[in-house]
């Protein structure tokens, strides 16, 4: 999720890190993993959707629904089971749900129908912890209720007595699995209690995986389905090799964000290969929990101006024309190492049409698309799905490394399933990299700089698209139909 505020990021300048050391991947036939597949949906508008979620031998595999922005997997709760679809989640590290009488989900029009909801009172294996579960969002939004423990299952994965979060106050109708560091939970970093076994670790504990560590590959942006692999790598998902960094941690040996050093970025187009300059290196989250990337202002005005963006500073989002999606153009982001190049049919997103059916437009009649990366202002800088469709990025949190590699777009070949060890070098198939670059504290962004402030990079809307794009946040679906 965009912004966590539970746990404040440092700034203090950090240390020259070591050279990081690969991990190692162990081929077996019956891998200790956990695999679930992920599933995508659309939503109305990406940038005040990711405003929303912003705060204050052993594998399991989960496919992932992609529904244009936000990715799902099903689950179940309590006994009987009951059904639920959460939104997967890096950024933060509770899962929780709406409970079925919450304020939210009684509501008459049925809010929370696709998602589902949690009745513990429904379930013999219910069991009430504290009533201390309060999310919050910075814009206000969030949920109130329990912490509760009870089965969960998902993939080929059962836990008994697994901690999680009900909401029976609640501003949003989507539950959310996340995934990241146990430092990071609602209980640490609001009532300064000591973390609970989250997922990742439940999984080690109970002997499902062996290692605190997941895959992602998210496919690309035409694609509804992907996959999150807990505990290993699946090597038919990428091309070449995986490269290791380190986490940059918030402060000395503390460790909360998935965050890693940034060290340059540049365009590649029929014009030559452009490299960008300023407020580089920064370091960045990677965020299954946002739609958009969000990078320091000054970093993406100079973006702005290569890609012709035009910026509204009220939406808080870039529109550019749809056919530079067509264009054989990239921008590439480099982490000392490692490069990720994101082509622009990744970057460039399709908008639904307005209430009244006109398609949004500039005043030249060009039909208008959401850039996918915008300005962080004094929020941290973070990568989300518009970046990580088009990585293949290890988590491993036992080691507090990433691993990225380009991604294998749509792949067709037989699964390639590698167990996540333990110790250090426990990734499979991937090579340190050596000095990795200084940057602040984890998180670090926008450097507080808005992005109105730099003239270029904010122009005044053309007429015409100014009145498509005010419509955007009552739209049904932005994004075209799957």
């Amino acid at each position: 999720m965009r912004g966590i505020t539970l746990c404040g990021l440092g700034t203090a300048l950090l240390s020259a890190l070591p050279a990081i050391t690969a991990i190692q991947l162990v081929s077996r036939d019956a891998p200790h993993v956990v695999s679930l597949d992920i599933e995508r949906r659309p939503v109305s508008n990406p940038v005040e959707r990711d405003k929303l979620r912003k705060r204050q031998d052993k594998v399991v595999e989960q496919t992932l629904e992609n529904e244009r922005t936000l990715y799902f997997c099903n689950i179940t709760l309590g006994t009987p089971e009951q059904r639920l679809r959460m939104h997967i989640d890096t950024g933060s590290s509770d899962l929780w749900c709406n409970a079925a009488n919450s304020t939210l989900c009684t509501q008459r029009n049925d809010p929370c129908a696709n998602g589902g909801t949690y009745d513990p009172n429904a379930s013999s294996t219910y069991n009430f912890v504290n009533p201390n579960f309060n999310i919050t969002y910075v814009d206000g939004s969030g949920a109130l209720g329990d912490y509760v423990t009870d089965t969960l299952k998902l993939g080929e994965a059962t836990l008994q007595d697994f901690q999680f979060g009900v909401g029976y106050q609640s501003t949003s109708n989507e539950g959310v699995l996340g995934i990241g560091y146990p430092l990071n939970e609602v209980q640490v970093g609001r009532n300064k209690q000591p973390p609970y076994p989250n997922l990742p670790v439940a999984l080690v504990n109970d002997g499902q995986i062996n290692s605190n560590a997941y895959s992602l590959w998210l496919n690309d942006l035409d694609a509804s389905t992907g996959s999150i692999l807990f505990g290993g790598v699946n090597a038919a998902k990428f091309e070449g090799t995986l490269e290791t960094l380190p986490i940059v941690p918030i402060a000395n040996d503390i460790y909360a964000e998935l965050a890693v050093s940034l060290t340059s970025m540049s365009v590649q187009s029929n014009q030559g290969n452009q490299r960008l300059s300023r407020s580089l290196p920064t370091t960045v989250v990677l965020d299954s929990g946002s739609s958009l990337c969000y990078l320091p202002d000054l970093l993406v005005a100079e973006l702005y101006r290569l890609v012709d963006a035009t910026y509204d500073p009220e939406m808080g989002a870039a529109y550019v024309p749809c056919s530079l999606g067509r264009q054989q153009a990239w921008v590439t982001f480099t982490f000392t190492r490692p490069s990720i190049r994101v082509g622009m049919d990744e970057l460039v997103i399709n908008l639904g049409p307005n209430p009244d059916g006109s398609i949004p437009q500039f005043s030249n009649g060009e039909p208008a698309c959401v850039f996918g990366i915008a300005p962080a202002g004094r929020g941290n800088a973070i990568l989300g799905d518009t970046f990580l469709r088009s990585a293949y990025v290890v988590y491993d949190l036992a080691n507090n490394q990433i691993s990225l590699a380009k991604t294998n777009f749509n792949a067709t070949g037989e699964d390639r399933i590698l167990e996540i060890g333990t110790g250090p070098n426990s990734v499979p198939e991937a090579t340190g990299v050596p000095d990795a670059a200084p940057t602040g504290g984890g998180g670090g962004g926008g450097g507080g700089t808005t992005a109105t402030s730099v003239g270029v990079a904010a122009p005044t809307l053309r007429p015409d698209l100014q009145g498509a794009v005010v419509g955007l946040a009552g739209m049904g679906v932005v994004f075209a139909a799957m």
